[in-house]
Parts: structure tokens; sequence; C-alpha cells
């Protein structure tokens, strides 16, 4: 069985983390999944939304610690034997760094479906999605001190954009575990929802957007990311562009229509 798993479904794509047995921990088979996963993402029209979710009784415990100890898995490359500083960053950065790469890439919704635990780099994983749907019993936590290591994959860009510096840094230092309520009150997820609507609550979010105008979708999706670092200026002469763009659509068409006839737009 492949360590992870991918599908497409009524232009919903489904990402499953599938090592079970490991909590699903990192292995150097599903980074390499993922990364070809995420490229049919990015270039598969058909694909409006994309679901990331694991498989058993956590979303994703990060990085297999056994696999570091034995000196395999993303943390290791056999690239450059005359320096294993230089062969570990390599392997980041051909590896799990390629992850985040892709998804800034990828215009499209990617919502990530979260239960058990979400440490360290699966933590990160997430925070690199647009939406965080979490359920009740979930726990959080960037674990990465607890083994006397930095998080490779991104997380210091991520997570104090989320959260702030401040409350960043506590949980870097700290590994502190939050449960669900207080990720949510800290700006790490986005929903918190009962343990058996997880699964439901989250097709139903990607399935209202796979059924939008997915072109403005994804234009919105661009310019709030993009807006992060830009000036006012440019951020509104950036979207008076695409303005000009998406009015021109066949989906601003049906969109004025259906309010004039008081009837709900239906976009292909």
């Amino acid at each position: 069985m492949s360590d992870l798993l991918f599908e497409v479904k009524d232009h919903i794509a489904t990402i499953t983390l599938n090592r079970p047995e490991s909590l699903n921990a990192f292995s150097e088979e599903m980074i390499l999944s993922w990364i070809k996963a995420l490229e049919e993402v990015r270039d598969n029209d058909d694909i409006r939304a994309v679901i990331l979710k694991g498989n058993g009784k956590a979303f994703c415990a990060g990085g297999d610690i056994k696999a570091m100890v034995a000196g395999q898995g993303f943390y290791h490359s056999e690239d450059d034997i005359t320096s294993t500083a230089l062969a570990r960053k390599n392997s980041l950065w051909k590896k799990v760094q390629r992850v985040p790469l892709l998804l800034e890439e990828i215009d499209k919704p990617v919502i990530a479906q979260m239960h058990g635990f979400a440490m360290g780099a699966g933590l990160d994983m997430a925070l690199m999605c647009d939406i965080r749907i979490a359920a009740q019993s979930a726990k959080f936590s960037e674990s990465y001190i607890n083994v006397g290591i930095v998080p490779g994959d991104g997380g210091a860009y991520f997570l104090p954009r989320l959260v702030g510096i401040d409350k960043a840094l506590d949980m870097l230092w700290t590994a502190r575990v939050l449960t669900a309520e207080e990720a949510k009150e800290a700006r790490l997820v986005t929903f918190v929802v009962n343990d058996e609507d997880l699964e439901s609550f989250t097709q139903s979010y990607a399935e209202k957007l796979a059924n939008g105008p997915i072109e403005t979708i994804k234009i919105i999706k661009r310019a709030v990311y993009q807006s992060q670092s830009m000036s006012l200026r440019s951020s509104l002469d950036y979207i008076s562009s695409k303005m000009g763009l998406v009015t021109e659509l066949p989906a601003y068409e049906e969109g004025v229509k259906a309010i004039v006839e008081k009837r709900r737009a239906v976009f292909k």
C-alpha cells in the first residue's frame, strides 16, 4: 500500500497521508508522492479544490524520528558524501521543501482536514494550506525542540504570519500542545467541528468552492497572498487589473443574470 493516496472525484482532489501505523509520519516515499500529487493539482484544470487529510488516528506526526536516527528519509541524502550538513540541506530542498513551493504555485483552494495529532512538520504542512478544519479532539504542537531540531520545512515562515511572532516563538521554544479550541483562538485553525462531523463538513466546504466561479476564486487567492508583500498602491493596481479580467468571464455574466432573475447562479 502506498504511503500517500491521491484521488480526484467531482473536481475535488483528495491527498491522504497513509502511514497510520506511524501516525502518518513522513517517509521519503510519502514526500516524493506528495510532490507528484501537487504537480498534478497545479497542472490539471479539472481539479478545482484540494483536501489534505490523514488515515488512522492522526493527521500527521511530522518527520519519522526512527528514520532520522537510522540516517534515512528526507533529512538524509547520499548525494554528497563529503559533507553531511550540506547533504541534509540539499535533501530538504529537493524533497520536503518542494511541498510549500508547489503549494505557492497552486491558486486553487487547499483545505487541511485535521484530526488526532498534528505535530511539527505535520502541523506546518497544514499551515501551508488555505483553510484548516479541525476535529474537536485534535491536538497541535510545534514539537521540533523536543528532538533539538529547527522547522526545516517552512514553519518559521508560516507560523508567525498566522499567530504572531511572540506566539510562534512560544510554540517553537516550548513545544506547547494546544487543543483545537486553543488553536482556533490563536488563529492556527479556521474551523473546529465535532469529531463525527469532520469528514462531512470538510467535504461540503470543498464542494461549495469546487462548484463556485473557479477562475474568480483563484484570482482572489492570488490577490490575498501577493498583497501580503505589496504596498497599498501596488495591491490596488494589481486588483484593478484583475477586476478588468473577471468582468469579461462567463461567471460574471451568469452571476449578474442570476441576481436579476432572483435565482441561484450555476457556474461551470
